[in-house]
């Protein structure tokens, strides 16, 4: 758990409500390696926990209503545990009252709840998922239970898709319900099957806010989706996990459905090429997958933006052999991933002149 986060959110708790909380939980933020966009097709991720995310402090209240504060908005909600309503607009109260509709566990009577965090909002590192997970957790230590991790996972995209209106696939939930800390968490989206990877010991992986802040619920998202379902369904598959290159160029798809296709395509199977570059310390092979992932969102599924592009290609020649770089999350600005040498990537703030931060 992050410490100073939790500490600040029992403080935040005690000021708000005017007692201590009986409980906090911390549920980090993820950054993906590799992998992008591939899991709403059943494919192969490689995301990690970083040291940033979500706390929420918790006690239990008479009654059966939640009253909830979010500390970093200033603003507050309050509903029925029994039946958590839809509010008029899609914000952080979605996600909560979602989250407390469809939770796994969930306790018999009311909460106070005193939320926090430290993932910058926009940064495509998941405060989505890393809320309503903890909101999850919270409510299932409020039951003197333990929820399951895929339970939680499950129920956060279900949150997302019912309450929030994003189509989005499941890698972010299982990230920050399933994965450890300094790992990269090996997911099979279809199955679900996992597991945990250590990097090189002299390897680091660094976070750059490209400072383009990004959204979801703007139809992007949904429509790459729905491209990819409309491209799987010409192919004749159940997803385009089951495609390979060979169906995609063959394939009777118009020509966005298949820039789509084929990124989902190598992109699945780069993510196999980067968790053997990782067992192998193999760090060359690791950059190749990053360069060619960065290129294949930029061209083929066409989800950066010409800031984020610069500020790779700047990172790539500060680097030279000794690391690479790529948009990392759904697109659009956000964050910059960056692996390589753990000195290098050391040094990359000052020649940078901005911060980077790292995941472990």
């Amino acid at each position: 758990m992050s410490e100073g986060l939790a500490a600040s959110a029992q403080e935040q708790f005690a000021a708000a409500f005017g007692h201590a909380p009986q409980g906090v939980v911390f549920v980090p933020g993820r950054v993906n390696l590799i992998g992008e966009h591939v899991d709403y097709n059943d494919g192969l991720v490689l995301p990690m926990p970083v040291r940033e995310g979500t706390a929420i402090a918790w006690r239990s209240a008479p009654g059966g209503e939640i009253h909830v504060k979010a500390a970093d908005f200033g603003s507050e909600d309050r509903f029925d545990l029994s039946l958590p309503e839809k509010p008029e607009a899609t914000d952080w109260r979605a996600y909560v009252r979602g989250m407390c509709a469809l939770a796994p566990v969930r306790p018999v009577s009311g909460l106070q709840l005193l939320i926090t965090g430290n993932l910058p909002r926009g940064s495509g590192l998941s405060s989505s998922a890393s809320l309503c997970v903890g909101v999850g957790k919270a409510l299932a230590e409020a039951a003197d239970d333990e929820a399951d991790s895929v339970a939680l996972a499950q129920a956060a995209q279900r949150t997302e898709h019912e309450w929030v209106g994003v189509a989005c696939g499941i890698m972010d939930q299982m990230a920050v319900a399933a994965g450890e800390p300094g790992k990269a968490l090996m997911l099979d989206c279809r199955d679900l099957s996992r597991q945990q990877v250590a990097l090189p010991h002299d390897w680091a992986v660094g976070i750059v806010d490209s400072g383009v802040t990004r959204g979801l619920v703007d139809g992007e998202y949904n429509a790459r989706r729905a491209q990819c379902e409309s491209a799987a369904a010409k192919l004749g598959v159940a997803s385009l996990r089951d495609a390979d290159l060979a169906m995609v160029e063959s394939g009777d798809l118009d020509p966005l459905e298949r820039k789509r296709a084929l990124h989902v395509v190598e992109e699945i199977a780069r993510v196999g090429s980067a968790a053997r570059a990782i067992a192998a310390g193999d760090l060359p092979a690791m950059c190749t997958v990053l360069r060619e992932g960065h290129a294949s969102l930029r061209d083929l599924f066409e989800v950066s933006v010409p800031a984020v592009d610069e500020l790779v290609e700047r990172i790539d020649a500060l680097l030279g052999d000794a690391g690479a770089a790529r948009m990392t999350g759904a697109g659009f600005g956000g964050s910059i991933v960056v692996v390589g040498e753990r000195d290098a990537i050391g040094g990359l703030p000052a020649l940078l002149a901005r911060p980077v931060r790292l995941a472990f």
